[in-house]
């Protein structure tokens, strides 16, 4: 059973929540299931995300660095898959934060892409394949 099975995130306009994600989490082969007040995505054996709205429409956004939100990484399985998903974001209308390349300071394989849209939810998609067993 996994540890983690569902993340809720707010958001000030839940239309336009849905404009945003719904491309990168059918992109991802996630499942779509709208509520009144709610929208969720969900795979099996996955973690579910689900969208609201802010209680207090306005108070955002998140400003990231703050304590609170910091980002939700996706592990995908390659690095066409990190720039594919990037272009689905930013066709969405999400922003470039870093665009696609690799990260020495975690590891020489680690490959990843971040964006943010403008309730300043981050996301990160990233591959870090395993060593090679013969390194």
């Amino acid at each position: 059973m996994p540890v983690f099975d569902h993340l809720g995130i707010t958001v000030d306009d839940l239309a336009r929540g849905i404009a945003r994600f719904d491309p990168i989490m059918q992109a991802l082969g996630f499942e779509r299931s709208d509520a009144d007040d709610s929208v969720s995505w969900w795979r099996e054996g996955d973690v579910e995300l689900i969208l609201r709205p802010a209680r207090e429409p306005g108070s955002g956004p998140h400003v990231h660095g703050r304590v609170g939100w910091q980002h939700l990484a996706f592990a995908v399985d390659s690095r066409d898959e990190v720039e594919r998903l990037h272009a689905v974001a930013l066709a969405a209308g999400w922003t470039a934060v870093r665009d696609p390349k690799i990260y020495e300071r975690f590891n020489s394989r680690y490959y990843a892409s971040f964006v943010e849209d403008d309730d300043g939810i981050r996301l990160e998609f990233m591959h870090n394949p395993p060593r090679d067993a013969t390194a």
